[in-house]
């Protein structure tokens, strides 16, 4: 099974950190938040993707066209030779990775209407978008899909709290918890499970589409879509403040999303 990555956005609210970088680069840990996304499927044993590629994409397609480069140890033999020659790879990663230009101004939809060749042909593909990550199980959300038989299965999770919450007796505070997670109502956790074959109609013929709106909507007025719950970490990286918490869980060894 291929997981299709939504990659093509501009990443207007955190604006300040990627007017270099694409979004789906920001590094967390010296490595590209997208690379994180891609691990955790590889743990699952998902190891083929396609990336949806928009805004900047020329920069994801350099980061893994030299992937290898600057994953090892290198020798390069300067003069007539000009030969580069690879010593030993730390790199670990058995990925089949797909580059697919799905347009700059694209919507959700769009872009994965965009990659239909590469992925109508497996019965169900995963989807999710690059800037977000979670230990969701992709494992058992593909067997939940796979059980009922509808069109589409999204995640449903909790939002993580904004603000620290602060439990009281008269003036005392009890209990603080920073940042917890929501314990009532749920959101969209970005990791799905289509239908290969059925989920196209749903898509429109405009680029312009969001997927969150229509096509969501639709699927669920024809109840051919169910949610799989989970209750454990998902955190998107929408903000500047959402960059730093994630590299400050990783810098301190605090990784949910860290499975493999």
């Amino acid at each position: 099974m291929k997981a299709v990555i939504l990659c093509g956005g501009q990443g207007s609210r955190i604006r300040d950190l990627n007017e270099v970088l694409p979004k789906p680069l920001l590094p967390i840990g010296g490595k590209p938040i997208v690379w994180h996304i891609m691990k955790g499927y590889e743990v699952h044993g998902v190891t083929e993707f396609v990336l949806c590629l928009g805004y900047k994409g020329w920069l994801i397609k350099e980061f893994f066209l030299n992937y290898r480069a600057m994953t090892a140890d290198l020798t390069v033999h300067l003069g007539q030779r000009g030969a580069v020659e690879v010593l030993s790879s730390q790199a670990g990663e058995c990925w089949d990775v797909t580059l697919a230009e799905t347009g700059e101004d694209a919507m959700t939809a769009g872009r994965i209407a965009a990659v239909r060749r590469y992925v109508e042909c497996d019965g169900s593909f995963c989807l999710t978008y690059g800037d977000g990550v979670s230990n969701v199980n992709i494992r058992q959300l593909i067997a939940f899909h796979q059980s009922h038989g509808k069109v589409a299965t999204v995640t449903a999770t909790r939002p993580p709290g904004r603000f620290g919450e602060i439990q009281t007796e008269g003036h005392l505070v009890t209990r603080f918890n920073e940042k917890p997670q929501m314990s009532s109502g749920f959101i969209n956790g970005g990791f799905f499970v289509l239908d290969g074959r059925r989920i196209w109609k749903y898509l429109g013929d405009s680029a312009a589409t969001s997927f969150e709106r229509e096509p969501l909507q639709q699927l669920a007025a024809e109840n051919e879509l169910v949610a799989f719950e989970h209750n454990d970490f998902f955190q998107p990286m929408d903000t500047a403040r959402e960059f730093r918490l994630l590299n400050e869980l990783w810098d301190r060894g605090e990784a949910p999303w860290k499975t493999w």
